[in-house]
């Protein structure tokens, strides 16, 4: 992996397109969403149900868990495996059709004959809108690292649209010691937390709980969660 730190980011013009070429050559399978490191699959699967477990016991939040969302979805890893477990419908937004087909033909074909996979989205989140008031939760794992901070900050404010009462918007993603780590690669960034939380004020959100992933092999990035909501307007 080639990668180096900066104190600021400034993508390529090609930022987009690099990364959707690099996806383009992964394998449509667990072992390729994860980067060839499937043992962290159980640990990261664990963490995220009991995020959203203490979440709902929260008295000062009322989200429901009628409709979820899962942005960069792969074969929807994520969504198999945590937020059928939770919610009862699921859409998925993916921009490599590949694993889109690999999810609606073999790997999700069950949850989508059931219903609980209701639409999948072709579309990169630096294009995706959210219909209006859909989503009780709206959850990002592993793929804002592929947005400009522009375009994240964007992104998020769609997502406040998208957000049905109550609702909440989770992000999950690795986090750097400081500042942007650039990885030339697969065309991503790993931002520190205090550039991620900067960008979550910017698009007027309010994070309301913060968690970091346990049981990962050493040697990798720290992970972090995140659960936002809009900030209340004066």
């Amino acid at each position: 992996m080639s990668s180096s730190p900066n104190t600021g980011f400034r993508p390529t013009r090609t930022w987009y397109e690099d990364a959707d070429k690099y996806w383009k050559g992964v394998p449509s399978n667990v072992d390729g969403m994860l980067g060839g490191l499937e043992e962290v699959h159980g640990p990261d699967i664990r963490d995220s149900l009991a995020f959203v477990d203490k979440l709902r016991q929260d008295p000062g939040l009322s989200f429901a868990t009628n409709y979820a969302c899962d942005c960069g979805a792969g074969i929807g890893r994520v969504t198999k495996h945590f937020l059928t477990a939770r919610f009862d419908k699921v859409d998925l937004v993916e921009q490599n059709s590949q694993f889109l087909q690999a999810a609606a033909n073999s790997y999700l074909k069950e949850e989508r004959a059931s219903g609980k996979v209701v639409d999948m989205f072709p579309v990169g989140l630096q294009q995706f809108v959210p219909a209006k008031g859909r989503y009780d939760v709206i959850w990002c794992q592993w793929v804002l690292s592929h947005l400009t901070d522009e375009d994240l900050a964007a992104f998020l404010k769609r997502c406040t649209d998208g957000l049905a009462p109550g609702g909440i918007i989770c992000v999950k993603e690795n986090v750097a010691s400081k500042g942007y780590v650039l990885d030339s690669e697969d065309s991503s960034v790993t931002r520190a937390s205090s550039v991620f939380e900067k960008i979550f004020r910017a698009a007027a959100m309010t994070v309301v709980a913060k968690k970091v992933q346990s049981d990962f092999p050493d040697g990798l990035f720290e992970v972090n969660m995140w659960a936002l909501q809009p900030s209340l307007q004066e």
